[in-house]
């Protein structure tokens, strides 16, 4: 199994949460230290920087490693990448982040300051 931190599309109510339903192990932050970006307002990536004190709303879901690889990770954007995160309780997670080179393609609009994707998309007056 797993540990994934979700905090965007698949997270209950969103719509790729049939891919995971059923492996929810319930509502989780990050530690501080995250930033968060919009990805063409369809997928949220975080991004690891201790210079901020951000945490970021998501789901913790417990994944068998062949379902996380054959039906989680074909659907992800190129904009992404699997990579390891820490949660508010101080231990390790994966989660999506913010593939490498993207922050400096400067395309990505930041949304940390709404600490969550529901948040954000209430903004644009969408839902999860």
């Amino acid at each position: 199994m797993a540990r994934i931190f979700f905090n965007g599309q698949a997270m209950t109510g969103g719509p790729f949460h049939a891919k995971v339903h059923g492996h929810l192990v319930g509502p989780a932050r990050t530690a501080p230290g995250y930033r968060f970006f919009s990805i063409r307002d369809e997928c949220p990536a975080l991004l690891a920087d201790p210079s901020v004190d951000t945490a970021v709303e998501g789901e913790l879901y417990d994944l068998p490693l062949e379902h996380l690889r054959d039906a989680v990770l074909p659907g992800e954007p190129p904009e992404l990448e699997l990579g390891v995160i820490e949660l508010a309780d101080g231990t390790p997670s994966l989660s999506m982040v913010l593939a490498r080179g993207q922050l400096e393609r400067g395309v990505h609009r930041e949304i940390t300051e709404h600490g969550g994707w529901r948040a954000y998309l209430a903004t644009l007056g969408r839902e999860a």
